[in-house]
């Protein structure tokens, strides 16, 4: 009887150590490149598999939301620090870089940490073993709308500015009104040939009023 339970435990973790993924030894992160890719020393540049975070910009491209919050996050988890890469699938990308998810030495699951903030989405393009934890951490974000699911701005009431409609009198003032006419009389008494015009006329008027008389008479 001890015999056939000693065989189960066996049987049960070879089982257990066919069926969970290999796991790298432990490595060295030496730089963070943006939200979603490290350097690890000895293996090179490593895409977080199963994610995909905000672009962080090159040259002159504006960074996406969160692009640098995601980066600094990614860098206070795993920077200058021991971690384990684990595989899944396809082990490069189009670019010559390792696909892995990433745990710390603490057992984090780095890759799901990110998306459980709101600084990642789930980018899977093929099957992968840890896919429902990924979405899960997903949902859970959008669910507290945490980081990018939380972004809308919301400005508070007083900072809008409300303007009550004007009473209404019963009287319809013209347009222009007496504002107008005063600073048509400036611009008038500003200028001497206005000025000059303005007499001729004037007495140009008067005298020909003065001759209309004459001549009912």
């Amino acid at each position: 009887m001890e015999f056939l339970r000693t065989f189960t435990l066996a049987a049960a973790a070879a089982f257990a150590l066919v069926q969970s993924p290999p796991r790298s030894g432990p490595v060295l992160v030496t730089a963070v490149i943006d939200g979603d890719t490290i350097q690890v020393a000895a293996v090179g540049r490593v895409r977080l598999l199963g994610i995909d975070a905000p672009e962080i910009g090159r040259g002159f491209d504006t960074p996406a939301p969160f692009a640098h919050e995601a980066k600094e996050r990614l860098a206070a988890l795993v920077l200058h620090r021991w971690i384990r890469l684990e595989p899944d699938g396809p082990r490069d990308d189009a670019y010559n870089r390792h696909l892995a998810y990433a745990m710390t030495e603490d057992g984090q699951f780095v890759n799901a940490m990110l998306l459980r903030e709101g600084l990642a989405r789930v980018s899977a393009r093929l099957p992968l073993a840890r896919l429902p934890e990924l979405q899960r951490a997903e949902a859970e974000a959008q669910t507290f709308r945490r980081g990018m699911w939380g972004a809308t701005p919301r400005i508070p009431g007083q900072q809008y500015t409300f303007q009550a409609p004007a009473k209404k009198t019963g009287r319809t003032k013209k347009p222009g009104g007496a504002a107008a006419g005063r600073t048509k009389r400036k611009r008038q008494a500003a200028n001497p040939h206005r000025r000059r015009a303005r007499a001729v006329f004037d007495v140009m008027h008067t005298k020909q009023a003065y001759l209309c008389i004459c001549a009912r008479r």
